[in-house]
């Protein structure tokens, strides 16, 4: 197909088997549509994610020799977060390519960040399955040569609950943490912004800042404390 061609020549990737790349644009909410079990790309995007933690993690080890592996994982968080692999799939127009369900289309599905970020991450499951993990490396290491270019190491570690709770949250589940403005009051020199913080739709904690992040930074502090204290009970 012509869509799908320009797609290829965007990647910079040519599929030997084009069906893997359709049904890495394929959303699950098309079986849930059809209330059928019908294919969508769920499983390439556990795969994906598999292979961009490897490629990334092999990357930073070569990159910065002197690190050790708290920095290193720190930093590959700052990389895989969900804002950055949305920005990917935004940049490499994905979401004008997605074969969603009609009630995901008229909600917005197409540029939801959530449905960018899972088809990034099946993109990168269906090139591995199509011409390996040379292709796939090749592949990952260019849409990230900016992000490498501009990672500092040496502050990866300092000051930054938000990375920190994604990292401790991320070991437990695929999920990254999403942030909620709940208010903002008081005149425009002097404003106060509430922020909660949510994991699967459920609050972990809010707080408080004189700019948004700076609410959800005390916000993720303030869960990093509840998750810590519950693990340490």
């Amino acid at each position: 197909m012509a869509a799908l061609a320009e797609l290829q020549a965007r990647l910079g990737y040519r599929f030997r088997d084009e069906s893997l790349l359709q049904l890495a644009l394929t959303h699950p909410s098309i079986a849930h549509e059809q209330n059928v079990p019908a294919p969508h790309n769920q499983r390439l995007e556990f795969l994906g994610d598999a292979v961009l933690g490897l490629v990334l993690s092999s990357g930073l080890y070569k990159k910065f020799p002197d690190s050790d592996e708290g920095l290193l994982t720190k930093s590959r968080a700052r990389l895989v977060n969900a804002g950055s692999l949305a920005a990917h799939g935004r940049a490499l127009e994905l979401g004008a390519h997605l074969v969603l369900s009609r009630g995901e289309e008229n909600t917005g599905g197409r540029e939801r960040a959530s449905s960018l970020t899972d088809a990034f991450e099946s993109l990168l499951g269906a090139i591995y399955l199509d011409g390996g993990l040379a292709a796939a490396q090749e592949f990952i290491l260019r849409e990230f040569n900016a992000d490498f270019s501009e990672l500092d190491i040496s502050t990866a570690g300092i000051d930054n609950p938000k990375g920190e709770l994604q990292e401790l949250l991320q070991a437990r589940s695929p999920a990254a943490p999403a942030y909620e403005l709940i208010s903002a009051v008081g005149p425009d020199h002097d404003r106060q912004f509430i922020c909660a913080v949510l994991h699967g739709g459920v609050e972990l904690a809010r707080g408080a800042g004189k700019s948004k992040r700076a609410a959800e930074s005390d916000a993720a502090q303030a869960a990093l404390k509840i998750l810590r204290a519950s693990a340490a009970g």
